[in-house]
């Protein structure tokens, strides 16, 4: 289904992105990271420098900005993923084709996730980050909307669970972030348009091109503030924490940082052993990529780069890219899944809590469930893992020792949900490139 001059391609507001690189704001990110680590220190009420509400007060003033960015992103999250899903299907005509390669892809995604569970599981199990973290005395109390999270569901719940992914209420279901139920609304709807004819289906396209370039235009505008947000989210990090504790959290996020780094060792076998590809020619291509993810900590932010770079540097099918990529940025998060395991572990360890060879299964198969749902957005991940430490009977209120670091976490996990995104393109076109090309 060709489109017609109006419409817009999402890899055409990759300029948007490409000036992030331009402005080298991974470098503005990383030394607003040095300087708030600093001005934290300084003004900590460990020092004694500052009184405690003097400091109290300038936590929340210096957090503002980094609301403001996460706010921004959440708000175009949603639209960006809806409009990107079904410009990406409706762009190709050969239903059966997205058929065999979509449930391809769901067996794929899987996959890899479980490799990084089970690379987050070993790292953890391996160093033990907990017992080098002293837990409070007293943890602030957990969110209500955390401690409510559902449990694993009975085998006799199931089929009800399942049906309940196809939402009754596709507009109730976007209120309340329901990540998979949007994707799976968003895919029946990209089906159909794409077997609507061209004249009734191209003035929808446009709106939603339109929609695209919207969001594009708020993320730029999130971006100008990025490096204040980091800058302050450190800085308040330290008061609220102490220097102390943030050198304990230290050891968290070097395992996870150990894992992130096998799990692209991974993608990077994967693209030799099944693409076909250099590794170094790879990571060359699509260095810059993942320094805008580092940048934006949104996998749904950078979807007109990623596309660009696996079709014009990797040379994947339009095809491939445009069907993968949107549905990637939701469901494909193996950063944040092991993420995610190695903090249920973290905090088990810190409350000295001992799990069983079954209660690892359980934490792998629940985060293996929960990631496919996660929101592409800053802050996304540490929500969901409330229902995996519930389900495990590990303390939810043990959440609020991460909540500071998951900002600086989530630009690095993002990072690699991003080379997992390419990865799988590579992967794609290695087995449908070929015969897919002459279908956009």
């Amino acid at each position: 289904m060709s489109m017609r001059p109006g419409f817009q391609e999402l890899t055409e507001f990759s300029h948007y992105l490409q000036r992030l690189l331009e402005t080298r704001l991974w470098a503005k990110i990383l030394l607003g990271m040095i300087l708030g680590l600093a001005l934290g220190y300084f003004l900590s009420p460990d020092t004694g420098l500052v009184s405690e509400s003097t400091s109290n007060n300038a936590s929340q003033w210096l957090g503002f900005p980094g609301v403001l960015f996460i706010k921004l992103v959440q708000m175009i999250m949603i639209p960006l993923i809806f409009s990107s899903i079904i410009t990406g299907i409706a762009s190709n005509t050969d239903t059966e084709k997205l058929k065999k390669v979509g449930l391809n892809l769901v067996v794929y995604f899987l996959s890899t996730t479980v490799i990084a569970v089970v690379i987050g599981i070993t790292v953890t199990q391996l160093i033990k980050p907990g017992q080098y973290f002293e837990k409070p005395q007293e943890l602030p109390a957990v969110d209500a909307s955390l401690s409510s999270q559902p449990g694993l569901p009975t085998i006799e719940e199931l089929p009800h669970v399942i049906s309940n992914l196809l939402p009754s209420n596709p507009l109730a279901s976007m209120v309340t972030g329901e990540m998979l139920s949007i994707v799976l609304f968003t895919i029946i709807i990209g089906i159909a348009i794409s077997v609507m004819s061209k004249p009734n289906s191209q003035p929808i396209l446009n709106l939603l091109s339109s929609v695209q370039e919207i969001c594009m235009t708020i993320v730029r505008w999130a971006m100008e503030i990025a490096p204040y947000a980091v800058f302050g989210l450190m800085a308040q990090l330290i008061i609220s924490v102490g220097f102390s504790s943030i050198l304990g959290l230290g050891a968290f996020m070097l395992t996870t940082l150990i894992g992130l780094l096998l799990l692209l060792l991974v993608y990077l076998l994967l693209v030799v052993i099944i693409g076909r590809r250099n590794p170094w020619t790879f990571l060359k291509k699509v260095k810059d990529l993942q320094l805008v993810a580092f940048s934006t900590a949104s996998s749904a932010a950078v979807m007109p780069l990623s596309m660009k770079t696996a079709q014009e540097e990797l040379e994947i099918s339009p095809f491939i890219s445009k069907f993968i990529i949107p549905i990637g940025a939701t469901i494909n998060m193996d950063g944040t899944a092991l993420f995610q395991c190695a903090a249920t572990l973290f905090i088990s360890q810190v409350y000295g809590i001992e799990l069983s060879i079954a209660n690892l299964a359980l934490i792998m198969f629940t985060i293996v469930a929960a990631s496919i749902g996660t929101p592409s957005i800053p802050g996304g991940g540490i929500i969901i893992m409330a229902s995996v430490l519930q389900g495990t009977g590990i303390p939810a209120e043990g959440i609020m020792m991460l909540i500071g670091i998951d900002r600086i976490m989530g630009m690095f996990r993002t990072a690699v949900n991003v080379t997992g995104d390419i990865t799988a393109c590579i992967i794609f076109e290695r087995f449908f490139g070929v015969e897919t090309r002459e279908k956009v």
